[in-house]
Formats: C-alpha cells, structure tokens, sequence
C-alpha cells in the first residue's frame, strides 16, 4: 500500500473510531435521561446562604468553588437528591451546641426557601414516591438530609424537628467524635455508639429517618445494622479495599450491609479514593489562607473571586495528586462486585471537597451511565443504582415508622 493510501486508511479509522465513541456516547446520554438519577450527598446548601449565589445560574467551579446548580444539574442529567445540613463538628459544651443547632435550624430553612423560591424548578420530596412524581413534572427533586449529629447532640428529640422539616436521612458522626458516636477519624471513645446515640437510633426508626454510617467508625456501622429496625446506608463512602483509608468500609462489613438490606453509595472524594502525600508547606498555606478569610458563605461574589484565586495559587505552587474518574469508577464497581446491584448506589459529595478529574461537577453526572454500560451493566441495574436501591431504604422507614399518635 502506497503511502498516500495507507495514511487515507488511517484517517478513515480514527474516523469510524471517533463517530463509533460519539453513537455509544449518545446511547448512554439517551438511556441516562431515561433513569430517576439521585445523588445522595449533595453539599449545596452551603451556598445558599452566599450573597449573590443563585442556584438558578450557570456557575463555574474553577472560579467559586460550587459545582451543583439547575443549569449543570440539567446537563448532566441529574434529577436530584439529598441536600445536606452540614455543621462542623465545634466544642462538645451546651453553648456550643445550642449554637450548632441553631445553625442547623437555618440551614434546614434555606433549604425550603430554596424550593419556595424556585418552585418551577424544584420540588421537595417527603416520601418515596415524591421523587417520580416531581421528575415527571420536570423539576429538581429535593430530599434533606443531615450530616453530623452535632446540632442534636443535646437532645435527640430534636431529630422530629428536623423530620418535620423534611429531613428523611442523618449521620452521626464527621471528623471528630460527638456525644452519639465515635468518627472513623477521630481515637476510638465510644467504641461505637454512645448511649445517647443508641437513643438516637431507636427515635429515628420511630420517625422513619434512614441511618447514615457514613464518616462513623467501623465500630459505629456495626452497631447501627445490628441495633436499627430498617436497613442502614452510606451516603458517600468508598472501598477499603481498593484505597486503605479509615473513612472507607472493608468487604466484610459491606457484605453485611447488603446482607442486612442496606446500601453504600460510593463517593468522589480525591483523598479517600487514592494515596494523597501530605505536604506541610502546602497544609500551612490552605490553613493560613482559611483563617485570613474566615466564613466562606458569607463572602461576596468578589471576596470568593479573590479567595479562589489564591487557592489556585497554592495549588499551582504545591500540586496535590487527584484521583481521576477511572478511580472513582474502580471504588464503585468494587463495591458492586461485593454487595451487588441492589445494595449500591452514588454520592458524590460535590460542593463538599468531592470530585476528580473527569468528574468534576453536576454536568457529568452521565459519565456515570455510560461507564457502566460499557461494564456490561442492564438499564435495569442502573434504574437500582441511581435512585431505586435508596429509595428501597426510605419506604422501608416510612413502613416501620410509629403510627402517628
């Protein structure tokens, strides 16, 4: 063949090559606006208190940070999911959290007003069988959920208010250990649940709230499958066995998860999905950088401008490694392969530190779809793993709950 022609037969493949990708891309886009798709740890809420942040506009994560808004949740294909009320966890005195539930309080009604105010778009979910309701309308589905028992920790008969909020799954633990339970990154105190968080349990199967595992110790997701009347998830975590980190679950205790009906939804997390070095000089910077502009969400569309700016200064000086989407990808079939199509499902943790490259914010959420068709995985299996084995988990709360007095 002369050269002419051979490099003419070259063309002509990368060609086939590149409409063969495009048709496959286009299948997967077509089934993945078909499914229910729900995100079970969205951070967002922590952008609705931000002046001037508007979840109705397109914006920009390499500019402020946010990666879920109605613009890229539509481009993605992205139906909805559970928005989190999220609170630090702070000093363990009455003061302290008094405050943190007032924060919680707040931050649970910026969720409402959210959906009041664009109630076009939007629609909050109650029950189970809201979510189709709502996407059939052409809206954004809104559950609650609670991240960190902290705001609770006081009283756990704080949870009915938040349930009356709209609040239909809650944690207990993040980083550090409160009065309900050990953290996965904290010394064990508890080990495991304390007595106030196993009164925690029993009042949110009482309520019909789904128990989060997640950020918890081992210790911790243990005792709430063995102590809960319904089966138990985590929202956003990933596989021990794939990344050796203290906030991932071993085999063992994913098999007893799904064995006891529960489900993991595996997150994007960078640092929990591969090995990140850590590098002093850089920490010293972010945490400089962090206490010179003190609360986030009360920055101005200019001050967070500003504060980006210098953040990717530090990262431009001290690269941090991250994981790309094939290692979100090895997490989540791992977890697949382990508990199986009914127990999996997703929780990306996006406006919370999640996202890697490949995934970095609400509009590639499809990627998802088509990845896992190319597994060789039925739409059926993905109609499970976007949104029917979590909301297999609320209908089994709603059925448990107590009769209403």
């Amino acid at each position: 063949m002369t050269r002419p022609l051979l490099l003419a037969a070259v063309s002509a493949l990368a060609f086939a090559t590149a409409s063969q990708a495009a048709e496959t891309a286009a299948s997967a886009r077509k089934i993945h606006e078909g499914l229910l798709t729900l995100d079970t740890h969205l951070d967002t809420p922590a952008n609705f208190g931000r002046p001037g942040w508007d979840i109705l506009d397109r914006h920009d994560a390499a500019k402020d940070g946010s990666q879920i808004d109605y613009p890229r949740m539509v481009e993605g294909g992205l139906d909805g999911g559970f928005f989190a009320i999220y609170t630090p966890q702070g000093p363990r005195t009455p003061e302290a959290t008094r405050a943190a539930r007032d924060g919680a309080l707040i931050r649970g009604v910026e969720i409402r007003e959210m959906v009041a105010k664009h109630g076009d778009k939007f629609g909050l979910a109650l029950k189970a069988d809201d979510a189709a309701r709502i996407a059939a309308q052409g809206k954004r589905v809104v559950f609650m959920s609670v991240e960190n028992s902290y705001p609770m920790d006081g009283d756990v008969t704080l949870l009915s208010s938040f349930y009356a909020m709209g609040v239909r799954i809650s944690g207990l633990a993040h980083f550090k250990n409160n009065d309900m339970a050990d953290s996965a990154t904290d010394k064990p105190e508890w080990h495991g649940l304390s007595p106030l968080g196993k009164s925690f349990v029993a009042e949110a199967n009482r309520l019909g709230v789904v128990l989060d595992g997640s950020h918890s110790s081992d210790e911790v997701l243990d005792q709430l499958i063995a102590l809960s009347k319904t089966p138990v998830i985590l929202t956003h975590s990933g596989c021990k066995a794939v990344f050796d980190h203290p906030r991932n679950v071993d085999d063992a205790r994913i098999k007893a998860l799904a064995d006891s009906g529960g489900v993991i939804q595996v997150d994007a997390y960078s640092s929990y999905l591969i090995d990140t070095p850590k590098n002093p000089e850089r920490e010293a910077a972010m945490a400089a950088l962090m206490a010179k502009v003190g609360a986030r969400n009360k920055m101005t569309e200019e001050q967070r401008a500003a504060f980006m700016a210098e953040r990717n200064a530090i990262d431009a000086k001290w690269p941090v490694t991250k994981a790309t989407f094939q290692d979100f990808m090895n997490h989540l079939n791992h977890a697949l392969k382990v508990a199986g199509v009914d127990h999996v499902g997703i929780g990306i943790d996006f406006d919370g530190g999640g996202g890697v490259t490949g995934l970095n914010d609400a509009s590639d959420y499809w990627k998802i779809s088509q990845a896992l068709l190319a597994e060789g995985y039925t739409k059926a299996d993905l109609e499970k793993i976007w949104s029917g084995n979590v909301l297999r988990l609320l209908r089994a709360a709603e059925a448990a709950k107590a009769p209403a007095a």
